[in-house]
């Protein structure tokens, strides 16, 4: 399994942050440029990747101000995992961690990690700039 990871400090209480990430519908203000055909609700997201694939992702658990797992609803092209951590840094301001685990073989390792990796700072990138 591919662990790629990424994470931000958020000048928000968690509970505001957990709020923003638990509804899907605030996950198209995270994603790139090379994201389209976006729909979803609070629960369900479905959208392009440029030149790569579709997808369609559900979130599958919740906890709530601690985390929240999204797993794909139809079949990917390879087995993957999309969570949030959320975590109090003590001083009102909060570590939003995204973690994305891709079931890779070595040859898909060498084309998807990057990108994958390029995706979650992104989008721990935009949602630091969004929620300050």
């Amino acid at each position: 399994m591919t662990i790629i990871e990424s994470n931000a400090e958020i000048n928000l209480p968690v509970e505001k942050v957990y709020q923003f990430l638990a509804d899907l519908n605030n996950h198209q203000q995270l994603m790139p440029d090379n994201i389209y055909n976006w729909v979803s609700t609070a629960d369900t997201a479905s959208f392009t990747i440029q030149n790569m694939a579709k997808l369609a992702i559900h979130i599958s658990e919740r906890v709530e101000n601690e985390k929240l797992i999204a797993l794909p609803t139809e079949k990917s092209p390879f087995d993957l995992s999309l969570q949030w951590t959320v975590k109090d840094n003590g001083n009102g301001t909060t570590i939003a961690t995204h973690t994305i685990s891709a079931d890779l073989n070595m040859m898909m390792k060498m084309l998807a990690a990057g990108p994958l990796q390029k995706l979650a700072d992104h989008q721990t990138t935009k949602l630091k700039k969004i929620l300050g």
